[in-house]
């Protein structure tokens, strides 16, 4: 078992977005620095961490350079690519493991993954051919939604396919790259698991959190979910199922879909996200302790904290493109926290802060 790291240690951290920069100030409380490797010199992230590598992901050199300045390495997003996470684990420790990249930055392998533990998804099928998209059609049915393998995010790489004579179009527009075709669910409603494990093998999940998503980007998280007990205990259950199997060390998000069955509830898992996720930012301000927190204490070789919701209920709000034009009226309001990522100029469909408010009581 490695040795837990000390105050004044380096955390490398890839990618170099609001993740980064999220996770850069929860590792400065408990004596920890951040040095930020990415290819942007205008990531919003460089306003916090103590150092930053500018340079592309290939630069063999400069990524020798940022291990040797670093204790350990982490990212902030799936889409790394693998290569660069097994350059790095070459010199330091890679946490979470770089298997898990090349697992989860494929859909299709990320499915099969997923299955092979008795955990149920949305029908599938593979495409690389109009043979293959045929036959998954006839697999699947209609409605559908075909999807790229690999580079996908926030409605990304898909299209929907609801008339198999729809399907040859779709998947032109998708240049015929490698997809996998997925079946409409008759789900009642979208949730999440943010589950934390550490190297030993200790799991903390955070409260089950109920999604809404607005063209196909997260607008509002919400705690508690509209859920039986029974509901949330398997869904932490197939969390914890999941980040065991991967031997995980850090903070994971697992999306699902609640649907009905007869007249119980069970969840469907939509994707996972082998990172710090979205819908887990209300921990920030919500609960005894943020999911950033959590991943520094883990991938840092710290206990995990036990993590309780403050308030009766709590909402966290992504404030997308000129949205965040209006964080003054957010500020003038009670138990509201606002957070800006220093993106500069909004622009559409990207996230340029969040604001989470809590209730009071219990």
């Amino acid at each position: 078992m490695r040795s837990p790291l000390k105050p004044g240690a380096t955390i490398g951290i890839l990618g170099g977005g609001q993740l980064a920069r999220m996770l850069a100030l929860a590792a400065a409380p408990l004596g920890l620095r951040c040095h930020v490797y990415t290819p942007e010199e205008n990531s919003c992230a460089l306003d916090v961490v103590h150092d930053a590598t500018i340079a592309a992901y290939d630069d063999e050199k400069a990524l020798a350079r940022f291990a040797e300045a670093v204790d350990i390495v982490t990212y902030e997003f799936e889409n790394v690519p693998a290569r660069t996470a097994e350059i790095l684990a070459a010199h330091r420790p890679v946490l979470p493991d770089p298997k898990v990249l090349e697992t989860t930055q494929d859909r299709l392998i990320e499915k099969n993954f997923i299955t092979r533990l008795k955990i149920a998804t949305a029908p599938f099928a593979p495409v690389h051919s109009a043979t293959q998209l045929a036959e998954g059609l006839a697999k699947v049915g209609v409605p559908a939604v075909l999807k790229t393998r690999t580079l996908g995010y926030d409605g990304k790489g898909q299209e929907k396919i609801m008339a198999a004579a729809d399907a040859g179009a779709a998947w032109r527009r998708l240049k015929h790259v490698p997809c996998i075709l997925e079946g409409f669910v008759n789900f009642q409603r979208e949730v999440s698991v943010i589950a934390a494990r550490s190297a030993d093998g200790n799991v903390e999940c955070f409260e089950l959190t109920e999604n809404d998503h607005r063209d196909h980007i997260l607008h509002i998280s919400r705690v508690p979910a509209k859920a039986t007990p029974a509901l949330e205990t398997e869904a932490r259950r197939v969390a914890t199922r999941i980040v065991n199997a991967f031997d995980y060390v850090g903070v994971m998000g697992i999306e699902m879909f609640v649907v009905k069955r007869g007249r119980e509830q069970h969840v469907l898992v939509n994707e996972v996200a082998p990172r710090v996720h979205n819908s887990g930012h209300w921990t920030i301000d919500g609960a005894t302790v943020s999911q950033f927190e959590q991943h520094i204490r883990a991938v840092a070789g710290l206990p995990l904290a036990k993590p309780k919701r403050l308030g009766a209920k709590v909402e966290m709000r992504n404030l997308i493109g000129d949205e965040i034009l209006s964080t003054a009226d957010y500020l003038t309001q009670p138990n509201t926290a606002v957070h800006i990522y220093g993106k500069g100029k909004p622009s559409p469909r990207r996230k340029m802060g969040h604001v989470t408010r809590v209730w009071p009581g219990k």
